[in-house]
């Protein structure tokens, strides 16, 4: 089988279809727009080629202006998906882009419109897809290998539109967008073939790694206080306590609702639901930038610290403690105050096992509660 334009183009359509074809199912299990966006730019790709192959029977105006337009909206549709899925607001201008191409409607098709013809479009095809590969920049290393590799395709699509697009404009190159004649379409047809299948693959594995890492998180999270869960503190704890000393010591903190149960009694387990987020809320709040939260169950929270005091725990605490005790006292009427009790262990050396330092800032919770609750306890280990 000779690759002939219309073999490249069938080509185009089948690789455009398949790929539109899977991306909306990958949106139909996950929902993801940016999925939506790129399989519409990969049907709409199918569509253009599709009718491209028209020019051949003297539909110059379906096959040639209308499949063009076609393919700078399948651009368009993929700068939308980029900009979705890296959270960028695109401004006004981008949604004019169309009024360029539509000038070009004015024009005859034969010589020499059709190197003006196949200037616009090559350029704003190129400027579709440099900026689509701009916005996926500050995200390469910190998203997968999927948003890189896109990055990169993108970028190379791009600069072959742009080289395409000054080489149509030297003088004596020959260009019959009719019949498909010149080096450049040739080229362009082949580029175009290649270019759906890598930006297909790269979108697919740039979906595939975010999913992967929002499954992830949602197994590393509580499903109420979206705080990290007793299996992920169990496994990040230990990495932030390791380098634990005399200089840096560090520190956990036990965090217990006193009389929750009254809340839930009197107000309904929504309201005792509404009160453990709004806690958890608080805590975010007032967590250092390298100390991490938990959810252990229940009512009970944890925070590890590292650099920690006892200075800094009192004031950490009676922060939470104030704060909750102001919320609580407004929002619900209770016989019992509901307010905090708070167990601290300080340390000077790495934990030989996260379940200890538990333990110790348990029996001070504990000693807490005895004590009348709404309070704190701190056991300082580094003095002995």
């Amino acid at each position: 089988m000779t690759l002939d334009p219309s073999t490249l183009l069938t080509l185009s359509v089948a690789l455009a279809a398949a790929a539109a074809l899977y991306l909306a199912i990958e949106w139909r299990s996950i929902r993801e727009p940016s999925l939506l966006f790129w399989s519409a730019g990969f049907a709409t790709i199918a569509v253009g080629s599709t009718l491209a192959l028209l020019r051949g029977s003297g539909l110059l105006f379906i096959g040639i202006w209308f499949a063009n337009g076609l393919l700078v909206t399948a651009h368009w549709l993929f700068l939308l998906g980029v900009a979705r899925f890296t959270q960028t607001r695109l401004s006004r201008a981008w949604y004019l882009i169309f009024i360029a191409w539509l000038g070009l409607l004015l024009l005859p098709g034969e010589q020499p419109w059709s190197k003006v013809t196949l200037l616009v479009n090559s350029l704003l095809v190129a400027v579709l897809a440099l900026r689509a590969s701009f916005l996926l920049r500050p995200h390469g290393k910190s998203l997968s290998v999927g948003a890189v590799q896109l990055r990169y395709v993108l970028l190379a699509h791009g600069v072959f539109y742009l080289i395409k697009s000054l080489i149509a404009i030297i003088p004596g190159t020959l260009i019959d967008l009719a019949a498909f004649r010149g080096e450049i379409i040739q080229v362009s047809l082949v580029e175009g073939a290649m270019a759906i299948m890598l930006i297909a693959l790269s979108m697919t594995g740039t979906e595939r790694h975010r999913r992967e890492q929002q499954i992830e998180q949602l197994a590393a999270r509580d499903p109420l206080t979206a705080l990290f869960n007793r299996r992920a503190l169990e496994v990040r704890a230990p990495r932030l306590l390791k380098n634990v000393c005399s200089a840096r010591p560090g520190a956990v903190l036990l965090i217990d609702i006193d009389n929750f149960k009254l809340v839930n009694d009197l107000y309904g387990h929504t309201a005792g639901d509404r009160l453990l987020v709004t806690l958890s809320e608080m805590i975010r709040a007032v967590l250092p930038e390298d100390a991490l939260a938990a959810r252990l169950g229940g009512d009970e929270f944890i925070i590890v610290l590292k650099g920690a005091s006892s200075a800094r725990i009192e004031q950490l605490g009676r922060q939470l403690r104030d704060q909750f005790h102001t919320t609580t006292a407004q929002a619900f009427a209770t016989p019992l105050p509901v307010t905090l009790s708070i167990g601290a262990n300080l340390f000077d050396q790495p934990p030989a096992s996260l379940e200890g330092v538990i333990e110790h800032s348990d029996a001070a919770l504990y000693a807490s509660k005895r004590s009348g609750r709404n309070s704190i306890r701190v056991v300082d280990r580094t003095t002995l």
